[in-house]
């Protein structure tokens, strides 16, 4: 039995606290009425009930105490128990480790091949898998990817053998891929708008190459499996065949067909048109197409106005003694005018007469001399502005990501070509209508020296 001893030290603070306690109840008694001798009992009375509370106090430590040693005692009674059980269990998992690489070992020698083979259809299994998900059949046949991935997980595995039936389903598999490659399916699926609208439509699908649905291509995305609209269709050229397939007329037509499943038809689609490509060359591009324009309608007007004149000058030159509005008819005119005259005065008459009207015949041939060689110039200030911007996306994004450098590079090779494109039909336009001027000039020049000569000839007479 343990017993409870103050220290020295405790008894001088208690009896400090007493003598405290005692004065200030002494003091409270003489303001309350009670006397130095009741004060005094009263702190007996408590001293002996702070007594009583300690000796429960010990008590209820002693019997707890025996409690927690019994309970003590049963926990290194269970832990010996587990310490003996796992180590029976590890003794148990080294003999199963042993058994498990023996029996390894004699199924590896009993399947000798097989393993091999197994191994084979298991890169098969997964070799097609990735060929389906990407195949347009799949559109018809999604549950065969499941079976496919169920078969090559059970290749992977040691514990369970393929059978007979699922070996031969992956060679049907395989063998459905290619009938189905051949064929030309319809079949009613859920087709996903450039709008967002999603509408069940005839799906027309060409062996793996190509989906037709309302005469326009339609892809497959792989990720999601769905079935959407391409952002823009190719040229008119590569239409005809979608066009013409659902016709349903049962002849041979030629069809485009996509052999990287799509790929080709949205490379096409996304190709910019003519009027893209004038608007990635910029101002500068407008400016071009614009000199072209004006150049083309200057140069057909005035060689058309040129024929029309060397008509008129032809059948003037049948009937010159009687002249019509024509650069011909003018100058036969003034020599009638003053044949009479000598033939000094008519020759600076005539000569006059023949100045004044080739400035209306090579009208615009300047302008059109000078637009060949400035629409090549335009074309090149194109190419430098391009290529300054393309400078300065390398400047502050640097060359990693080529997409910045796409538009400068765009603009530059554009307007060249632009610039090249007004300048050579330019020059050919040049040539044509100068040559149609210089003959129709010949002519005139040539019936004003006959008529000066018809003159001189005349007064030798």
């Amino acid at each position: 039995m343990t017993h409870f001893v103050p220290s020295i030290t405790a008894n001088i603070i208690l009896a400090l606290f007493l003598t405290f306690a005692s004065c200030a109840h002494a003091q409270e008694g003489k303001e309350s009425g009670i006397s130095v001798d009741e004060l005094l009992e009263k702190v007996k009375q408590g001293h002996r009930r702070d007594l009583e509370i300690n000796a429960q106090r010990i008590q209820d430590f002693q019997r707890n105490r025996q409690e927690q040693q019994n309970i003590l005692s049963r926990t290194k009674r269970a832990r010996a128990a587990a310490e003996a059980l796992s180590l029976q269990h590890e003794n148990q998992f080294e003999e199963n480790e042993q058994q498990i690489g023996l029996l390894e070992e004699r199924l590896t020698e009993r399947l000798g091949s097989l393993k091999e083979l197994f191994g084979v259809l298991q890169l098969v299994a997964n070799d097609a898998q990735g060929q389906f998900d990407n195949s347009l059949i799949q559109i018809h046949f999604p549950q065969r990817s499941d079976r496919l991935n169920a078969f090559s997980q059970k290749m992977g595995q040691t514990t369970e053998l393929p059978t007979v039936e699922e070996i031969e389903a992956l060679w049907f598999e395989l063998q459905r891929e290619i009938t189905e490659s051949g064929k030309v399916v319809q079949s009613k699926q859920t087709v996903l708008l450039q709008n967002g609208q999603e509408v069940a439509s005839d799906l027309l699908r060409i062996g793996t190459f190509n989906l037709v649905s309302d005469e326009k291509y339609i892809q497959r995305i792989t990720e999601t499996g769905r079935i959407v609209e391409y952002p823009r269709q190719p040229s008119s050229r590569y239409m005809t065949g979608a066009r013409s397939i659902e016709d349903g007329s049962g002849e041979i037509i030629p069809f485009t067909i996509d052999p990287v499943r799509g790929q080709l038809i949205s490379l096409l689609g996304a190709a910019p048109n003519l009027l893209e490509r004038v608007q990635q060359g910029g101002i500068i591009g407008y400016v071009i197409v614009s000199l072209g324009f004006i150049v083309v309608l200057l140069a057909l007007g005035r060689f058309v106005h040129l024929i029309l004149e060397d008509r008129k000058i032809r059948k003037q030159l049948v009937h010159l003694d009687t002249p019509t509005d024509n650069a011909l008819g003018r100058v036969v005119k003034v020599y009638q005018e003053h044949k009479t005259e000598h033939i000094e005065s008519l020759e600076l008459k005539l000569g006059e007469a023949v100045l004044r009207e080739l400035p209306k015949i090579n009208r615009g041939l300047s302008f059109l001399k000078i637009s060949a060689a400035v629409a090549p110039l335009l074309g090149l200030l194109g190419t430098v502005t391009g290529m300054i911007i393309t400078f300065q996306a390398i400047t502050l994004f640097g060359a990693g990501d080529p997409k910045l450098m796409a538009g400068g590079i765009s603009q530059a090779l554009v307007t060249t070509v632009l610039g090249l494109t007004v300048a050579i039909p330019t020059l050919l336009l040049h040539n044509m209508v100068s040559s149609k001027a210089t003959k129709i000039s010949q002519i005139i020049e040539q019936e004003a020296v006959a008529l000066i000569a018809l003159q001189a000839e005349s007064e030798v007479k």
